[in-house]
């Protein structure tokens, strides 16, 4: 591996971590505002940190457990490399936390000072961008580190663990594979424990406010409405920087394991190093534009229409990356013969890799404009359901099922087709850059979507802090506008975790495929069948799962809730509720209903393999992605509609149905049920069969050691 480009890699990630640092203290040193939002900042930033610093405590235990097991039993490096994966996880999604709950307050300071849509912007985009490049800088960072210290990848097969040698352990891919598992561990659990407590105290704050006592939103009489605002903080931020990142590391693992697959198949010497160092240098260009793409918002002047703005800073960050990875393509494959290129099966010679990229590219962006079109109240289908609000709760229900069920076609079509064009130019490698390609510029993805929180975060302070009717419009266009980037947000990261799974897959296929041999998985056997409908069966567990906890939690707080609010005073405002008592609540719950899920994606491949060995699991993880990324988009994009349609209601768009009225309190409990299928399951079923596939890769030949059943 040329150490040229990893020092190259290196310095780019450098200078944007220095970028990251540099914004940081910038929002430190602007004013919070009044005394009022000060308070209310602090209450928000300390329940924050305290539910970041208790879901740790337990974390750290299972990674220390894990990380011994591993290199105990599987490779004695790989324990470190997993713990690696988990600490590049933890710095991105704390400090993106940390990020925003300074951006929040002031960005409703700016508006309340500038009155300028404009400069508002620009501070929740600014706190947004450190979530956003933390997340590809720290992933590619661990993984250029672990190649640094242990000398790049190679492609014979050595090491063992600390008590047991088991043959066919590749230590170098071994690192790589363990490296990502750390990864995928830190996002179920971020991703599990904050979607419960964010949704808990949403869902409760909701029923307590708007539905029992007609109170306006985020009106800081209700207790709930605070643990609400840390939520945003610990799931929208913190879990979707771990639940990106995780995705970006996947498939740049899944890449270079895929590349010594195809040595082993071809065991041609000069494709090696190409295949390897091509994923991360691709990476490194989408970072590169990120960055570029990102100062390029710091500074523009914005207008009265972000939108706009924000678009363009996505099409820089997307169109320089295509530009770079071209230039990558033609440096790593130019001067590879036509011979090597017809015995690998590339159709285009050294643009193949480049063109399967391309493809990831545009179906990222393609899966957001569709997933912006039904989700956004801009679009006919939001507004359809709004108007179905008069008729009652049933109306609504069944609407918001019909646009999630029909938004499901058209992105899993562009994945279906990228993922087959990818195949015929490039083979398995080609579906592997192909699912990079659509997270090559994943920062700028989420530094956007990172926004949305950010700005309904400073809408809520708005309100809660009663600041002045005009600062309250601006933070409402902000909120509009970061809606619909959250929205996209989700239907990107459900896209990627489809192109990251499969390419998973592929990997371990390859994996378990004796060398010079056709990669095969029978779907005809019956062990493969039987893998893939139980795999497909614990998808709608999971979702159970996850739902019932979020509904359990949420009923506890708005019970609690009505007690605060009978305290004497609290109504009438002359008595802050008791605001700690409800975030130790929503953390409590949270954190404790955490742990079963989340573990459950490390054993159900890591017990079925054990017992039925990898025909079962391969089944298993097919079948678990057949059912899940339908079923994630659908949770997704129905969420994200009911919650615009409420939204569209209350701004007064219905003509004659406002705030309070039946049409709108159906609205609102179409808004509670897409709560829990938008934030808590649908972006937590990605991660479930990614953190699967990762962990059948890692273990794929313990597999072919120890069968239970042969």
């Amino acid at each position: 591996m040329s150490l040229t480009w990893i020092i190259a890699i290196l310095s780019i990630i450098a200078v944007t971590l220095a970028y990251v640092v540099w914004n940081y203290m910038r929002i430190r040193k602007m004013p919070e505002g009044t005394a009022e939002m000060v308070e209310m900042a602090a209450i928000i930033r300390s329940g924050a940190n305290t539910f970041m610093k208790t879901e740790y405590r337990t974390i750290a235990i299972v990674v220390v457990l894990v990380a011994l097991a591993l290199s105990l039993f599987v490779e004695k490096t790989s324990g470190i490399t997993f713990i690696v994966g988990a600490a590049m996880s933890s710095c991105a999604c704390v400090l993106g936390m940390k990020s925003a709950t300074y951006a929040n307050v002031r960005t409703a300071n700016k508006a309340r000072e500038s009155m300028s849509i404009g400069d508002t912007v620009k501070v929740a985009l600014c706190g947004g961008s450190i979530s956003g490049l933390s997340v590809q800088a720290f992933g590619m960072l661990g993984l250029a580190a672990v190649l640094l210290i242990w000398g790049g990848v190679n492609h014979q097969t050595e090491g063992g663990g600390l008590l047991i040698h088991l043959q066919g352990i590749n230590a170098s891919v071994m690192r790589v594979s363990t490296y990502s598992l750390g990864c995928s561990l830190v996002a179920m659990f971020n991703r599990v424990a904050g979607g419960n407590y964010t949704k808990a105290a949403d869902i409760s704050a909701d029923i307590l406010g708007k539905i029992r006592n007609d109170l306006p939103e985020d009106d800081s009489r209700v207790p709930n409405v605070i643990a609400d605002f840390i939520g945003d903080n610990v799931n929208d931020i913190a879990g979707n920087c771990s639940d990106l990142l995780e995705s970006f590391v996947a498939t740049m693992s899944a890449t270079i394991m895929i590349a010594v697959i195809l040595f082993q198949k071809f065991g041609i010497d000069k494709m090696f190093n190409p295949t390897v160092i091509f994923p991360i240098v691709l990476a490194g260009a989408g970072l590169f534009s990120c960055l570029i793409g990102m100062l390029y918002a710091n500074v523009k002047k914005m207008g009265s229409n972000p939108s706009h703005e924000l678009n363009l800073a996505t099409w820089i960050s997307a169109g320089l990356t295509v530009i770079l990875g071209l230039g990558a393509s033609w440096l790593i494959f130019g001067k590879i013969d036509a011979a090597t290129f017809a015995t690998f099966e590339w159709k285009a010679s050294w643009l193949s890799p480049w063109i399967c990229a391309v493809l990831g590219l545009a179906s990222g962006v393609a899966i957001g404009s569709i997933t912006e079109y039904y989700t956004s109240s801009d679009f006919k289908p939001t507004r359809k359901l709004a108007e179905m609000a008069p008729e009652g709760d049933a109306f609504v229900i069944t609407k918001g099922d019909a646009i999630g069920s029909r938004s499901c076609l058209l992105p899993i079509l562009m994945i279906g087709i990228a993922l087959f064009i990818s195949g015929k130019v490039s083979g398995i490698y080609g579906i592997a850059v192909a699912a990079l390609g659509m997270l090559s510029f994943v920062g700028t993805t989420v530094s956007i979507d990172a926004f949305g929180p950010i700005a309904d975060n400073a809408g809520g302070l708005a309100e809660s802090c009663h600041l002045s009717d005009k600062v309250r419009v601006i933070t409402d266009k902000l909120d509009s506008v970061g809606n619909t980037t959250a929205a996209i947000g989700k239907g990107f990261a459900i896209g990627s975790a489809a192109f990251a799974t499969v390419s998973l897959i592929v990997s371990y296929v390859g994996n378990f495929t004796p060398a010079n041999s056709e990669m095969i998985l029978n779907i005809a056997s019956f062990t493969v069948v039987a893998g893939a409908i139980i795999g497909g069966a614990l998808v709608e567990y999971f979702s159970a799962l996850l739902t019932d906890n979020t509904i359990e939690s949420a009923r506890a707080m708005a019970d609690e809730g009505d007690k605060l609010l009978s305290v004497p005073g609290v109504m009438e405002g002359k008595v802050r509720p008791d605001y700690n008592r409800m975030i130790q609540m929503a953390t409590q719950g949270a954190l404790r209903k955490m742990l079963f899920p989340s573990v459950l994606a490390i054993l159900i491949p890591t017990i079925c393999g054990f017992i039925f060995g990898v025909d079962f699991v391969g089944g298993l993880l097919i079948g678990a992605t057949i059912v899940a990324i339908p079923r994630a988009i659908f949770m997704g994009n129905s969420g994200g509609a009911f919650d615009n349609a409420k939204k569209f209601i209350e701004s007064g768009s219905l003509e004659g149905h406002g705030k309070g009225t039946a049409a709108h309190k159906s609205a609102v409990t179409g808004d509670t049920v897409g709560d829990t299928r938008k934030d808590v399951v649908g972006v937590a079923l990605d991660i479930f069969i990614k953190t699967m596939s990762t962990v059948a890769n890692t273990l794929v030949n313990v597999f072919r050691n120890f069968t239970l059943i042969r």
